[in-house]
């Protein structure tokens, strides 16, 4: 650093003391020296040498922001995916015998709500690059807790479309994303397993919220456990204010031309450029179809397999613990797989989920079924834990908020018209086998498509590499012709030091 600082300084001297000889050999070396920093051109007298990368603390204030986002993912994919426990209440609160699409009309709040959590994301990321995380978390954390309060008050299903299916989601929506992208500013070695602790948090929310649902349900009915429910959303909004950012904004060379921000700050086309995260962004919503399913039909799948009387609700709490052992374990196990082959354990996710949505209908026994969930719960936390990990390796850490944006907003179609589809099945033939036979086709489909990722990244970091070896042999070209030519070449010349 100081030699870079010695030679910007001989610069300045040169230019006021030997304008006419120097000049020209600064011109010469110049265009070397432009390119080594980016492009970007110091005003006179300034230092040219690049910003040191940032490196996270790893640690310190890191670790509140940890349990804080922890709670966050919690609270938000807990409900969700508990959503199986609401349905069966809504169904008996507004359903009516007559009604033959019921269960298809019903499903479409919680796949709604589980949707629009994804479609916002890309809004999400621009908010997230413009106002920081914690003034978007905090933000849409109070959006959800509107949300779902004023859930408890309605008295049909239809507005629940709108206070839970939408305003609720979107509350959801802007408070999650932020928790992702904060830790990228705290952790970097330790980030797989900081992913995991994190998204561990709707594993154990998954385990105990069925059973405290179901207590509610039963001694103070559907709106007051909506009014319950509620308050893990108020103290989401105060969990968000420990999101203090640390990473320096990108300096953007574009001019706005006014107080507005630069086009290229709201809308980051450089993720696109990499073929590596476009088939990333296509292939998981490829599999996504019917990944969230069994959160939504499998309780009603087991009151009608099993009886009314049945212990539904331990399946949820089955998937739950191995989910959360499963982002704790894979979470760890992504920080010693190099690079993009972190994708080959989502690609195994993938296919040992299809393969279980499969083999629900084929249980004959509760037993059978408690092992699928127990399975398919595992292999759904190492899908979750190593999204950000493989977004921060595709990307880079200054694109990884959009990069997640836009991917969850393209999973929000998939997991919006799965589930009903998965109801209007069942409306229609009777039961629901049919419709986990469906769901397990995607997910296999989609693993493979990912399975090109790092085939394609291996073969553009070899272009890259060729690049840069022609580069520097045309460089040392370049040089002995100089002194073929008899140009004498100065110590302290810039060029030199770069």
């Amino acid at each position: 650093m100081s030699d870079a600082s010695n030679a910007s300084k001989d610069i300045s001297m040169s230019d006021a003391s030997n304008a006419s000889k120097d000049t020209a050999e600064m011109d010469a070396n110049e265009p070397e020296v432009k390119q080594e920093n980016g492009g970007s051109k110091s005003a006179p007298g300034e230092e040219k040498a690049p910003p040191a990368e940032f490196e996270p603390p790893e640690g310190g204030w890191g670790w509140v922001v940890m349990l804080a986002a922890m709670w966050c993912n919690g609270s938000v994919f807990g409900i969700q995916n508990a959503f199986g426990i609401l349905f069966v209440s809504l169904l008996n609160e507004f359903g009516s015998a007559d009604d033959e699409d019921l269960r298809f009309k019903t499903a479409w709040v919680g796949s709604l709500s589980m949707g629009m959590i994804f479609f916002c994301s890309p809004i999400v990321s621009v908010f997230t690059d413009l106002f920081g995380c914690r003034i978007t978390a905090v933000a849409g954390a109070a959006v959800g807790f509107v949300g779902i309060l004023a859930s408890s008050f309605v008295s049909s299903l239809g507005p629940l479309y709108f206070t839970y299916g939408i305003v609720f989601a979107c509350g959801c929506s802007f408070a999650y994303q932020p928790s992702l992208v904060i830790l990228g500013h705290y952790f970097k070695q330790r980030l797989g397993l900081v992913n995991g602790i994190v998204t561990a948090g709707s594993s154990v929310f998954t385990i105990t919220l069925p059973y405290m649902m179901k207590g509610l349900l039963d001694r103070v009915g559907l709106h007051h456990t909506l009014r319950v429910l509620s308050i893990f959303m108020f103290v989401l909004v105060l969990a968000g204010f420990t999101y203090k950012p640390l990473l320096p904004k990108p300096v953007s060379n574009a001019k706005s031309g006014g107080r507005f921000p630069a086009l290229s700050r709201v809308f980051n086309v450089q993720i696109w450029k990499s073929l590596g995260y476009r088939i990333w962004a296509f292939g998981i919503p490829a599999a996504l179809y019917g990944y969230f399913v069994p959160y939504v039909h499998l309780m009603k799948h087991v009151e009608e397999r099993f009886g009314a009387d049945t212990n539904k609700e331990l399946l949820l709490m089955c998937i739950g613990i191995t989910s959360g052992v499963g982002r704790l374990i894979f979470g760890r196990v992504a920080d010693y797989v190099p690079g993009v082959k972190k994708v080959y354990l989502q690609v195994s996710s993938f296919l040992v989920i299809g393969l279980m949505s499969m083999m629900i209908p084929l249980c004959q026994n509760f037993g059978g079924l408690i092992a699928v969930c127990l399975l398919m719960g595992l292999f759904d936390g190492c899908f979750i834990c190593i999204m950000a990990p493989i977004a921060f390796q595709l990307v880079g850490s200054q694109n990884v908020s959009q990069a997640i944006g836009f991917l969850l907003g393209m999973m929000s179609v998939p997991m919006t018209v799965g589930p009903p589809i998965a109801g209007f099945l069942r409306d229609r033939l009777g039961s629901y086998d049919v419709a986990f036979y469906l769901a397990g086709i995607p997910p296999i489909i989609g693993g493979a498509v990912l399975c090109l990722i790092p085939w394609v990244e291996a073969k553009r970091r070899r272009k890259d590499e060729e690049a840069a070896d022609v580069a520097e042999k045309m460089l040392e070209r370049k040089i002995d012709a100089q002194d073929d030519a008899g140009i004498p070449e100065k110590a302290d010349n810039p060029e030199s030091v770069i």
